[in-house]
């Protein structure tokens, strides 16, 4: 079966630990027929959606051949969108274009319109009984009210990935009315603002729900000393746990919907009791957690093609 991946620059991934990489590798072990592009490689002409494409192939990854082909969308049997955010005009742009790859009955991961409508930070405020306190605006003066209530807080921007420009301000806090300004273009870019979780200490847990199932290991990403992020790009360490009680509740009733909506592969964050923040771009994780726990998310993640 002919797969078809879109992906950040082949030289700007992490091969180790790289999750779109480790799902080539797994499909190319089934046997199927894996193809990689960027973004600028799809283009219509004559009402037909076209890719110029490259065939995978690890012996020679993150290099490949110069001579990409060309292929009509309907080629392929399935198509992961697998670039990072942000998710800006050129990324919107893709997932129009993906519209009409689904159309022609393309399975694409995850649905083009679903990703559009549930931004991976504002969604949560569809499950408003599982999350923190929280507000979203651009106003300054509604954010120190909010801190002023609440005491500790997170801020967070709204197109934002890996823990980037995002901050803790608590009560010793003297330089919030320039890290508003910044954040909110002086108050005209809406950011997040969350009550802060001290449960991040032992970890910022992202669940990887498959098909609407919760993956039955959380990979609890814990903050390097002094750091309130958990992110592994922000340095945080990667530990395998079992979900507990209340991950399991919250996965279980954000990923039943989720499926609904045509979100196959998504990864939710947990802090504490929690939901955080719910990843549908594309989810990472899924390397650290097979090497901790020897279950392997990506074959579970291909098998859902069929």
């Amino acid at each position: 079966m002919p797969i078809l991946f879109i992906i950040d620059p082949p030289q700007s991934l992490h091969l180790e630990k790289d999750s779109t990489l480790a799902l080539m590798k797994e499909a190319t072990k089934q046997n199927h027929e894996v193809f990689f592009c960027l973004q600028h490689d799809l283009y219509m002409e004559d009402l037909q959606l076209f890719c110029r494409a490259y065939r995978f192939d690890l012996a020679i990854f993150p290099d490949h051949a110069k001579a990409y082909e060309t292929y009509s969308i309907s080629f392929f049997k399935a198509l992961f969108m697998r670039k990072d955010p942000p998710v800006d005009q050129a990324y919107l742009h893709t997932t129009y274009l993906l519209d009409i790859a689904e159309k022609s009955n393309v399975k694409v991961f995850n649905k083009p319109s679903s990703i559009r409508s549930w931004n991976e930070k504002i969604s949560i405020l569809q499950f408003d009984t599982l999350i923190p306190k929280t507000l979203v605006t651009a106003n300054p003066e509604i954010i120190k009210k909010f801190f002023k209530k609440h005491g500790d807080i997170i801020l967070k921007p709204l197109d934002g990935m890996g823990g980037k420009n995002i901050f803790r301000v608590s009560e010793f806090e003297k330089n919030l009315n320039v890290i508003l300004e910044i954040m909110t273009s002086h108050g005209h870019q809406m950011i997040m603002a969350q009550q802060y979780i001290p449960e991040i200490k032992l970890g910022d847990k992202r669940i990887i729900i498959i098909e609407g199932k919760p993956f039955p290991y959380a990979l609890a990403r814990i903050p390097m000393e002094g750091e309130t992020r958990g992110n592994l790009a922000s340095g945080g360490q990667g530990v395998a746990q079992s979900l507990s009680e209340r991950d399991l509740e919250v996965a279980s009733l954000v990923g039943k919907k989720l499926l609904t909506e045509g979100l196959h592969f998504v990864g939710i964050d947990v802090i504490g009791n929690y939901l955080t923040e719910i990843n549908v771009t594309s989810p990472t994780g899924i390397v650290e957690l097979f090497e901790q726990t020897k279950q392997n998310p990506a074959e579970l993640i291909i098998n859902a093609i069929r």
